[in-house]
């Protein structure tokens, strides 16, 4: 084999893996896999994934400046909250700017007021059940913690309940008024250069993470690419908490309710270890929110997340795409949950309403807690799988 034969076999290698992983969307289990085991390593690194914390310190940090608000929060550059989501935003944006999905993209006035409306509801419940469908349910579970089972409950009812608005919404509306979100222009020039771009906007999340080494911040610049790498996986493989709980319920589809079940699983494994071995807190997102905080603030964010067609995680990084509707519901989001979050911390009556915590190795043991959330999702699993044979669960429009 000649030189120039080489060169050419390689070029084509590389050329190969680009559009495996940029051009091709990734299965969702694989999606999912990468999720908990990311997810364990950003808890051993620094602390649990999570999402509307970060949002919610923009929204402080933002009503301080302008003189909204008096106490001044942790900068969004320093607080590890912030870091976290605008890792996951940074690395969803680089990944739609490397697959060619990056544009603005406008929706029907009546799908921007659903995200407004979602958005605020979905502040709402992540207040009271002490995150969003990230560090209320999903980090929460991981962390043992029965308030994240007792949100999944919730979000689960109230993205039935959306799914009947939802479907309302088509009976009595005008058709093409609340139509999905129009797709970026593919034709548009500049997308033939916006690999290179998103290659930049990656690689300078390399560089501003040594700029924290620098500064002695390493574990900041860390959760920074632990953030990154979360919006990369979660943009490729389009994993979509909202279609785990409401796929089973609108088409049958179970594809990802399997893997949010296996990815939690995983998840639980790592952070049963990391507590039991005492290399973290044992109540690290153990949140005080049994009962009517997790329950009822995950119906309400259910409701809301079928609203604004995205959840905490989703609304990121869809909106790191450019489109409008998950940028308002980010918006709103951001500063209901801060407002309301501030009202139920300055106040003992809601505060106790919200709940208590409950740690589950505290009633089952460690190895008891590991197996009966191990099955527990091994059942949903099976629920969702059989559910996609039969329609069992499907509702009616």
């Amino acid at each position: 084999m000649n030189e120039v034969t080489e060169n050419r076999v390689i070029t084509d290698l590389l050329k190969r893996g680009y559009r495996q992983i940029f051009e091709e969307q990734w299965p969702i289990m694989t999606g999912g896999i990468m999720i908990g085991i990311l997810s364990i390593v950003t808890f051993a690194w620094g602390r649990p994934w999570g999402v509307v914390g970060g949002l919610r310190n923009w929204a402080h940090w933002l009503s301080f400046q302008v003189g909204w608000y008096d106490q001044a929060p942790l900068s969004p550059l320093f607080s590890t909250n912030s870091i976290m989501s605008l890792g996951l935003l940074w690395g969803a944006i680089g990944a739609a700017l490397m697959s060619r999905q990056f544009g603005f993209q406008m929706a029907p006035p009546l799908e921007l007021f659903k995200g407004c409306i979602g958005g605020t509801l979905m502040g709402l419940g992540a207040a009271m059940a002490g995150g969003c469908n990230v560090g209320g349910f999903y980090s929460a579970v991981s962390a043992l913690s029965l308030g994240g089972l007792l949100m999944m409950v919730g979000l689960i009812l109230g993205a039935m309940l959306g799914l009947k608005y939802l479907y309302w919404e088509l009976e009595h509306l005008p058709q093409g008024s609340s139509g999905g979100s129009s797709e970026p222009d593919s034709g548009i020039g500049w997308k033939r250069y916006s690999p290179w771009i998103g290659a930049l906007v990656l690689i300078s999340a390399f560089y501003v993470s040594g700029i924290y080494r620098s500064m002695a911040l390493t574990r900041t610049g860390g959760l920074l690419l632990c953030g990154l790498a979360f919006g990369i996986v979660i943009q490729r493989s389009r994993f979509c908490f909202v279609r785990a709980f409401r796929d089973p319920f609108m088409t049958g589809e179970g594809e990802v309710g399997r893997a949010v079940s296996v990815s939690l699983t995983i998840s639980v494994l790592g952070f049963a270890a990391l507590k039991w071995t005492g290399l973290r807190g044992e109540d690290v997102f153990v949140s005080s929110t049994i009962w009517i905080g997790s329950l009822l603030g995950g119906f309400i964010f259910g409701f809301g997340m079928l609203l604004s067609g995205g959840c905490g995680s989703g609304s990121l990084w869809r909106a790191g795409e450019g489109q409008l509707k998950l940028i308002l519901a980010i918006i709103f989001f951001s500063f209901s949950n801060f407002l309301f979050k501030t009202l139920i911390d300055q106040s003992e009556g809601l505060t106790s309403l919200m709940g208590v915590p409950v740690f589950l190795p505290d009633w089952l043991t460690y190895l008891g807690s590991v197996i009966v959330l191990a099955l527990f999702f091994g059942a949903y699993y099976i629920f969702v799988s059989w559910n996609e044979e039969t329609d069992a669960a499907v509702l009616e429009m």
